[in-house]
C-alpha cells in the first residue's frame, strides 16, 4: 500500500491532468465556433432552426427539416435551407466546407420518399480576410448584453455569412428590435463591404411584432 502522502500527490496529478483535458476541450470548442480552426479539422456538432421557409407540414417536409437540423459540422457561419416540390428537394444556402454540402445531400437522398435532390448549396471561398470578419462580427453581436442570449444555444440562431467582405445575417430572432440591433452591431465592424439583414422575426402565438 502506498503512503498517504504519495497517494495524495498522485491524486492531485490525476486531477490536474483531467482539468487540462477539460480546458483543452473547451478551447477547441471556442475555436470551432469562431471559425479559427483549419478546414480539415472537425468542429463541434450543433443544431439550429434551419433558416428555411417550411410552410409544408407534410411528414416528408418534417423529415427533411429534421435531417438538416441534425447535420454534423453545422456552425454559426453556415446557412442551409430547402424547398420541397412533390418528392423533389432543393437545397440552398452557404457553407464553409465541401464536406457539409455533400453530407447534406447524402442525408436527404437517404430519406424514404425523396426521389430527386437538387443541391444548390454554395461553398464559400476560403479567405483570411473573411475569417477575420467572421470572428469580429461574432464578437460584436454576441458580446452585446441584449443579443448574448442567442449565443447560449449549441449553435446561435443568428448566422453570420461572409463572402468576399459582404455580410448576410441569416436565421431567426425574437423581436424587430433584436434584428435592428444585430445590424447596428455588425455595422460597427470595420472592413465590411455590404450588409444584408435577412433575419426572420419569430412572432409568438396569439400576438404579432
Amino acid at each position: 500500500m502506498k503512503p498517504n502522502n504519495v497517494a495524495s500527490v498522485e491524486g492531485r496529478k490525476a486531477g490536474y491532468i483531467r482539468m487540462r483535458r477539460v480546458l483543452v476541450s473547451g478551447a477547441a470548442l471556442v475555436c470551432a465556433v469562431l471559425g479559427a480552426i483549419p478546414a480539415n479539422t472537425q468542429s463541434a456538432v450543433g443544431t439550429k432552426p434551419i433558416s428555411a421557409q417550411v410552410n409544408d407540414s407534410s411528414p416528408l417536409a418534417r423529415e427533411v427539416h429534421h435531417q438538416l437540423l441534425t447535420l454534423p459540422f453545422y456552425s454559426v457561419f453556415d446557412n442551409i435551407g430547402f424547398s420541397l416540390e412533390g418528392n423533389k428537394v432543393t437545397l440552398y444556402g452557404q457553407v464553409l466546407r465541401w464536406s457539409l454540402k455533400k453530407n447534406a445531400e447524402a442525408e436527404i437522398r437517404s430519406i424514404e420518399g425523396v426521389d430527386v435532390v437538387v443541391n444548390r448549396i454554395e461553398v464559400l471561398p476560403t479567405l483570411a480576410s473573411d475569417d477575420e470578419l467572421r470572428r469580429s462580427i461574432y464578437r460584436s453581436i454576441f458580446e452585446d448584453s441584449t443579443l448574448a442570449r442567442y449565443a447560449v444555444q449549441a449553435v446561435p440562431s443568428i448566422h453570420i455569412i461572409v463572402k468576399n467582405g459582404e455580410v448576410a445575417l441569416e436565421g431567426t430572432v425574437g423581436s424587430v428590435g433584436d434584428k435592428n440591433l444585430a445590424t447596428r452591431r455588425t455595422t460597427a465592424v470595420a472592413n465590411i463591404r455590404s450588409i444584408k439583414n435577412n433575419l426572420v422575426v419569430q412572432t409568438k402565438a396569439g400576438g404579432g411584432e
